[in-house]
């Protein structure tokens, strides 16, 4: 029998708050164990908790974004369950009335687009950290409360995709996006932002869903794709034997690319959700929803469209450039010193990237002032491109203004025929044999003559005038190439 794989993703996304959901404690990834804790993320008798507007103002950000329905009255609720790193014993989340329904996440990778539909998104707080593998003999583990009360928002999608590679570029595409808004950093290693997956199959055709596994707390795309690819076939494998698969919550491993139970699978009623009695209902005004919609940035795919049509840059180029924020605000601010759009883009994405490796734009000595001062240069005729690189390594070890170095060090581009016209009798005199091969109709000997110039220059000499130069002289000697006839 033909199987049919349905996939849904719950999404947790750490809001970008320097305090916690509930307390004013802070959220500072890293911090010593247990150091950023108070009597009211742990659960103390006796405290209360006072909601963070900031968060709920990026919770809203995010859901407006997504193009959610905005529920103007929603409750928080408390979901019962005893985990070590869970110290009120409960979870204060929201349930049956969340803040936000439907929506869409748009994945768009330039070529194809499609909607991938949202069920709902909830405000919750994030639970604590457990550490095994401790102590001399590795079998103890350690609780740090410091995550533990950290705002959350929980996305979770329709059953609708299909394969690990859909899931995977959902979850790349939300986090383009919260980072866009600046409501969650997307942190996959340091888990800000992280997915568990459910996973079941069904008859091809079929309209039921099976029964489902959840993979949890996936924290990289290329885990995502390969923990629900794993399940897709273990279950495969189960049906085809005609066994049952039983509903259970799993837990992917990366070293051997499986994934194996960890326990039985809760349903709802098994958290003992009931109404918080200490907070009130959250109540979104109208005039708060047309603020944020009102702040919202231009987003991904707009910004992709708008630099392929209005810059006329390739698709992958216009990808690249808007992938994450800081590289479309970096190409922008390059963009406002000087409109070059494609060679900007050109020497952002290959010169720089080449030379940096992935490095950050924000840690590098070159800023965007200086590489649209240095493409200035070359569109102005004052160096060549061979010099650009050049100066290029340099302004990345000490972010020197590019003119500078170039009146410094004397780089300015040949622009005289008869100093270039030297040069080029001197090549020609020096390279007889190149000069038959092009009266031979060998052309590549030409680009060869093109470069001994270039390189007697030191690289100064204007190209377009050494290819002129050179084609009237070998052109006089009846040995011009076809194209310079």
């Amino acid at each position: 029998m033909a199987w049919e794989a349905v996939i849904g993703l719950e999404v947790h996304a750490q809001l970008a708050t320097r305090s916690k959901l509930f307390c004013s404690c802070p959220t500072t990834f890293g911090a010593p164990p247990n150091s950023q804790t108070c009597a009211v993320c742990l659960g103390l008798p006796g405290v209360l908790p006072v909601l963070n507007r900031q968060a709920i103002l990026l919770a809203v950000r995010a859901a407006t974004a997504l193009g959610c329905r905005l529920e103007p009255h929603s409750e928080f609720a408390r979901k019962n369950y005893f985990y070590p790193d869970l110290p009120k014993g409960y979870q204060i989340s929201q349930y049956d009335q969340p803040y936000a329904r439907g929506g869409a996440i748009l994945v768009d990778d330039g070529a194809t687009a499609r909607s991938v539909e949202l069920i709902r998104i909830h405000i919750e707080e994030d639970a604590g950290k457990t550490i095994h593998g401790e102590g001399h003999d590795g079998r103890r583990s350690r609780v740090d409360f410091n995550r533990g009360g950290v705002p959350l928002i929980e996305i979770v999608t329709a059953p609708v995709l299909r394969s690990g590679a859909e899931a995977a570029a959902t979850m790349r595409a939300l986090r383009q996006l919260l980072r866009y808004l600046e409501v969650c950093d997307g942190n996959l290693e340091q888990g800000s932002l992280r997915c568990d997956a459910n996973v079941s199959l069904r008859p091809a055709g079929a309209t039921t869903l099976g029964t489902r596994a959840e993979l949890k707390n996936l924290n990289s795309f290329r885990f995502v794709e390969q923990a629900v690819d794993f399940e897709i076939e273990r279950q495969t494998q189960i049906l085809d034997r005609g066994d049952v698969v039983v509903q259970q919550t799993r837990h992917y491993d990366p070293g051997t690319r499986q994934t194996r139970a960890m326990r039985t699978k809760e349903e709802a009623h098994d958290y003992r959700y009931f109404p918080e009695p200490d907070l009130p209902p959250l109540e979104l005004p109208p005039a708060l929803l047309t603020d944020v919609a009102a702040t919202l940035p231009e987003l991904p795919p707009a910004r992709r469209r708008r630099y392929a049509l209005a810059y006329d840059l390739p698709a992958d180029a216009a990808a690249l450039l808007t992938e994450e924020p800081e590289t479309a605000r970096w190409f922008e601010e390059a963009l406002a010193v000087h409109a070059n759009p494609k060679a900007l883009a050109n020497w952002m994405l290959n010169e720089l990237g080449g030379l940096t490796r992935g490095q950050p734009l924000a840690e590098l000595r070159v800023t965007p002032r200086r590489l649209a001062e240095l493409i200035a240069l070359i569109d102005a005729g004052t160096i060549s491109g061979p010099i650009a690189k050049q100066l290029l390594v340099q302004m990345l070890a000490d972010g020197a203004d590019p003119a500078r170095l170039v009146a410094e060090q004397g780089l300015a581009q040949v622009n005289d025929d008869a100093a270039v016209t030297a040069l080029v009798d001197e090549v020609l005199a020096a390279n007889p044999d190149s000069v038959r091969a092009i009266a031979a109709g060998k052309e590549k000997a030409f680009g060869f003559l093109v470069g001994q110039v270039m390189r007697r220059s030191g690289g100064k000499a204007n190209p377009k005038l050494v290819n002129r130069l050179l084609r009237e002289r070998l052109d006089r000697a009846g040995t011009a190439p076809a194209g310079g006839r």
